[in-house]
């Protein structure tokens, strides 16, 4: 049976762990200039009907690093672009390359490709989840506080795709998640009472982050959302991320962005360089854990 990872719950606790320790192994083989090839002959194709740079450019990198070959693929290069059916796309992708990355706006519509595909296919970001990012940041907290397991994260902003990531994530590696987010921005509900257990709503960003080991936060206007942009302003003042709000944390508390970050918004001009801050470690990260996830995947094709 074909395996995807279209959410945090397409594997299991254990298997997560596994791609986490294996990711900080392909960080460390990485740093020492180890040559390791295990997909040489491979393809991956990559379908970015959104913008990427982080994404991009790790899973590209990735697979080079890996000895196979990435084929980028935009809407305006194939016929998915044109109003070919998604499951047409799929039977014929599939049949040519061993791994798709895909980066799309409704689930349902990577959910659809899955579906109809033969290999494995990797979500890069929906409206709904951005799973891949949580397996950098959980490998980040890891390599620099150890097990995150038992530990309090707190999210600071729009209740998007990524905080719905960190709900998933609450439970799949069994911490607790305090979510923040001014009105008519809440988190999806049907997340809020399935994890109830794991997640609680604090309405303060003060209140949201004591005890915190972990502070996260994103932009307010997500792409398609530029539109928004002045709006959003006046609806998320007091929920700006800075200096004096991680003081009311944890002493040796985390933060993390998954980038691109607006300095002067959702985070004050400075936080990125505060030395509590692990975005640079979290962004590189991406390679490394995402390079873990397309091992795991293709475990049945590894060249000995």
């Amino acid at each position: 049976m074909t395996r995807h990872f279209l959410n945090l719950l397409d594997a299991t606790k254990d298997e997560l762990a596994l791609i986490i320790r294996r990711a900080s192994q392909l960080r460390q083989m990485q740093k020492a200039g180890e040559l390791y090839q295990p997909f040489v002959g491979r393809t991956m194709a990559m379908i970015f009907e959104k913008h990427s740079t982080r994404t991009r450019v790790s899973f590209e990198a990735g697979m080079s690093q890996f000895g196979g070959h990435a084929l980028f693929l935009s809407p305006s290069a194939i016929q998915l672009g044109r109003g070919e059916p998604i499951e047409d796309s799929a039977r014929v992708i599939s049949s040519m390359v061993d791994i798709v990355v895909m980066r799309t706006f409704g689930h349902d519509r990577i959910c659809n490709f899955a579906k109809y595909s033969s290999v494995p296919v990797i979500n890069a970001l929906t409206d709904e989840y951005h799973p891949c990012q949580l397996l950098s940041d959980i490998q980040t907290f890891n390599e620099h506080r150890g097990s995150i397991a038992g530990k309090t994260v707190t999210w600071v902003g729009d209740g998007n795709n990524m905080c719905s990531s960190y709900m998933l994530a609450a439970e799949q590696f069994d911490f607790y998640l305090n979510i923040a987010s001014p009105d008519g921005y809440k988190p999806n509900a049907d997340l809020l009472n399935r994890y109830k257990h794991r997640v609680q709503l604090i309405d303060k960003p003060a209140e949201a982050v004591k005890e915190a080991h972990l502070v996260v936060t994103d932009v307010w206007a997500s792409m398609g959302q530029e539109q928004e942009q002045q709006k959003r302003l006046r609806d998320f003042a007091g929920y700006q991320v800075d200096e004096n709000l991680l003081d009311l944390a944890q002493p040796d508390v985390l933060f993390m962005h998954c980038l691109p970050a607006h300095r002067g918004e959702e985070i004050s001009q400075n936080l990125l360089d505060d030395p509590r801050s692990v975005v640079w470690d979290e962004a590189e990260n991406r390679l490394h854990a995402q390079k873990a996830l397309v091992e795991f995947l293709l475990q049945d094709k590894i060249r000995a």
